[in-house]
């Protein structure tokens, strides 16, 4: 469930499954970098569809 833009390219749109966790990564690093908790990282299907 992860989402967003990481270097300029949108992760959800990465084709190549190698290049997509690669970005998954960075995506997760840049996060926590910012100081968000590991469990807003780590977002569930459950919390992302908001119930």
């Amino acid at each position: 469930m992860i989402r967003g833009v990481v270097c300029g390219v949108r992760v959800e749109e990465v084709a190549d499954p190698l290049m997509r966790e690669a970005r998954y990564l960075d995506k997760m690093v840049d996060e926590l970098a910012k100081g968000k908790p590991l469990e807003k990282v780590l977002r569930t299907s459950d919390t992302a569809s908001g119930t």
